[in-house]
């Protein structure tokens, strides 16, 4: 009984051993195709589609060995890179009220130093000399405002350095602006609000000012009217939250 008891669990280890490898294959082609859908299996040169080419390399590695242990961090760290990585998706928002499934597309921002996944179908980006701009695919008519999201990078500048600042110019510009605040939705950072006026085109402003990680800071200005707070707001509340930066 004891030998055919080490027999089974022999036969069963080596199963599970063998779904593991066929597992970690798996996740390494399907990353191999998301970022290079291009590429033949037959080709023995690698193109390179991607600027993130060493992360991913690295981070495929890391993804098969934490997986090999089981835990949720392996799993939580495959999640996060197929959501980094993947070219589209599917996500779920809040527009006036009720949910709404939406495909989004990755967009690299000015220098590659973000990504970002945007609504095609509604909005474009225009990378600038000194920032990028996401703005309605279409032009607005001329009796709405301005409706925008501005990205910039301040490289010299902490989010403490430049939060005063910021805060001034809010003020010259718009007749209503609330406290800073410290937020961690739809991104971590500082949270500045203006808006002029209670009338359906009344001009709205949201500002976040966000740690680039080495020692500068993002800018991010959405501006919408009052009537679009729920729409265009929303939307563009939704796009920050794949706001991701590349270290």
């Amino acid at each position: 009984m004891d030998q055919m008891d080490k027999r089974a669990s022999k036969d069963i280890l080596k199963h599970t051993e063998d779904a593991q490898d066929k597992l970690k294959e798996d996740i390494w082609n399907d990353l191999d195709k998301e970022l290079f859908p291009e590429k033949s299996r037959k080709d023995k040169h690698l193109k390179k589609k991607s600027k993130f080419v060493p992360i991913t390399i690295a981070a495929a590695a890391a993804v098969i060995l934490l997986f090999s242990t089981q835990t949720n961090t392996g799993i939580a760290l495959i999640k996060q890179i197929k959501d980094i990585f993947v070219s589209e998706k599917q996500i779920t928002q809040s527009i006036e009220g009720m949910d709404e499934e939406t495909e989004v597309v990755l967009q690299e921002g000015k220098d590659s130093e973000y990504v970002i996944y945007i609504d095609e179908e509604r909005y474009k980006l225009i990378q600038g000399e000194t920032s990028d701009i996401i703005t309605t695919k279409e032009p607005l008519e001329e009796k709405y405002p301005e409706v925008s999201m501005e990205i910039k990078q301040i490289t010299d500048k902490s989010p403490d350095e430049i939060v005063s600042t910021l805060e001034k110019e809010l003020e010259a510009e718009y007749t209503n602006v609330t406290d800073t605040e410290r937020v961690t939705e739809p991104i971590e950072g500082f949270k500045l609000h203006g808006i002029s006026g209670s009338e359906w085109d009344s001009p709205v402003t949201n500002v976040y000012i966000v740690d680039n990680k080495n020692g500068g800071s993002f800018v991010i200005i959405e501006k919408y009217f009052l009537e679009a707070a729920e729409g265009h707001g929303a939307r563009f509340y939704a796009m920050l939250q794949e706001f991701e930066i590349v270290e």
